[in-house]
């Protein structure tokens, strides 16, 4: 496959399209973009705690290229995007509602929420994705998030964990990619939850 700054793919039926690959042009009579979504976890695997404690998520920080919907290709030090493939949303937004999503799943924190609902809240969990990419050098899907929790009546850090996991990618297409940056992120949500609950 040639490398270019907008890298060229084979086009193949998404797994975790939202549907259906969406059909049809676009208003500059292109072919319209494949679309993904993320999967929170629908359990939560080890729980070991639970908790009351109003907890707000907040969006994710994120520089500005991952800070976008497109699919994240690295080569080294060179980054370039999947043409004709984008997630449903921002990634930023994206995350924070699956991260909602995983403690509702869990079913041990009943007060989970994102600013604007109106929570009382207690602590507030604060993330940063530093990586969110296929490596088309070692054909590796990687996810990178730091997390803080801080609580939110004194306005301290009670504890930070940095979460990574990688997911080997055996075709080099948008959708192989997109289904192997869930299940690494699937498995930080994971840990994401129950580090949460241990520490409130």
């Amino acid at each position: 496959m040639i490398r270019l700054p907008i890298r060229v793919l084979t086009r193949a039926a998404p797994v975790l399209a939202l549907a259906a690959t969406l059909a049809g042009c676009s208003i500059a009579g292109g072919p319209s973009p494949q679309t993904f979504t993320l999967i929170a976890p629908a359990t939560i695997p080890d729980l070991r705690g639970s908790t009351n404690a109003q907890l707000l998520v907040t969006e994710p920080i994120a520089l500005d290229a991952v800070n976008t919907e497109r699919i994240v290709v690295t080569e080294g030090t060179r980054l370039s995007y999947y043409p004709g493939s984008q997630w449903v949303d921002r990634l930023p937004v994206l995350i924070q509602t699956k991260i909602v999503e995983s403690f509702v799943n869990s079913g041990r924190a009943p007060a989970v929420g994102v600013p604007g609902e109106g929570l009382s809240i207690d602590y507030a969990l604060l993330t940063e994705i530093r990586a969110f990419e296929y490596d088309a050098i070692t054909g590796i899907a990687r996810v990178d998030i730091f997390a803080r929790i801080m609580n939110d009546r004194n306005g301290r850090v009670v504890t930070t964990r940095l979460f990574s996991s990688a997911a080997s990618v055996p075709a080099d297409n948008a959708e192989t990619v997109s289904a192997a940056l869930n299940l690494a992120l699937q498995d930080i949500l994971g840990q994401l939850v129950n580090w949460t609950l241990a520490a409130i």
